[in-house]
């Protein structure tokens, strides 16, 4: 692989003069986040991770070859080394900073991390410890997840997460809830209304069974397009995989101020 030559810094009024340079093989431009895409079947409406409408910046989106739900959940070891090739054709065409689009990605943050050299967040799972700095020393984190039984210990740890911060987590699956569960089982099709009315309920459901919980992550790349009626219902603090991305992206692509004083 080239050795990589990044121009950060924002360009405006000007900048036209400026001498800037290119890595050798980079093919596009000004894409500040790469996503990682695994293969789905079903809607991928405004807010979920993979549409690039969700987004006020450019994206750049990588199918990572093998990646089903069923390995990714599972953390199939044998993707690496396609999540590492992705990561790489990514940073070649210009991304400063590496995202999954689904939490379970979290399996191989730490691998992925290593293996290249721009910021690595593949998971919103990694919100966590930030999470809970903010909140009180009794309350409680709430997480509703895609897949219950696949979001484990191993997960949080590769994360980043503390065992005392994961105790701290009170965490519930979506699954089973019949419209969300067309999003695990290849349907193609979900009646959106539907939908979000069961994740909210689901919230409402996390939040009466814990009452100190003081915030609430919603660990699926399909959940943010329901974030703000989720918020709506339970007064919380919502943190998602576009919480998460808005905020790398922001790190890796400051604009300067320009005003009155």
């Amino acid at each position: 692989m080239s050795k990589t030559v990044r121009n950060y810094g924002f360009w405006g009024p000007g900048d036209g003069n400026r001498r800037v340079h290119i890595t050798k093989g980079q093919l596009v431009s000004g894409a500040t986040i790469g996503i990682m895409v695994q293969d789905v079947h079903y809607p991928l409406i405004p807010g979920n991770v993979v549409n690039a409408d969700t987004y006020t910046y450019p994206v750049r989106m990588e199918i990572v070859p093998g990646a089903n739900q069923a390995r990714m959940h599972t953390g199939d070891e044998t993707l690496l080394p396609s999540l590492i090739e992705t990561a790489e054709k990514l940073v070649l065409q210009g991304c400063r900073a590496i995202v999954g689009a689904c939490g379970y990605f979290g399996h191989f943050q730490k691998g992925v991390a290593d293996s290249v050299d721009v910021p690595v967040y593949l998971s919103s799972i990694v919100q966590v410890p930030w999470i809970r700095v903010g909140l009180k020393d009794g309350q409680k984190i709430g997480i509703i997840c895609a897949d219950r039984k696949n979001l484990t210990e191993r997960v949080f740890d590769a994360c980043g997460v503390s065992h005392d911060d994961q105790a701290r987590c009170r965490i519930i699956g979506a699954g089973h809830l019949p419209e969300f569960s067309a999003l695990l089982e290849r349907r193609g099709h979900f009646d959106n209304g539907i939908l979000k009315d069961e994740l909210i309920q689901l919230s409402k459901q996390l939040i009466a069974d814990n009452p100190d919980i003081g915030a609430l992550l919603l660990e699926c790349s399909d959940m943010p397009p329901y974030s703000a009626a989720i918020q709506a219902e339970i007064n919380l603090p919502v943190y998602d995989f576009i919480t998460m991305i808005d905020y790398l992206h922001s790190v890796v692509a400051h604009k300067p101020y320009y005003g009155f004083m």
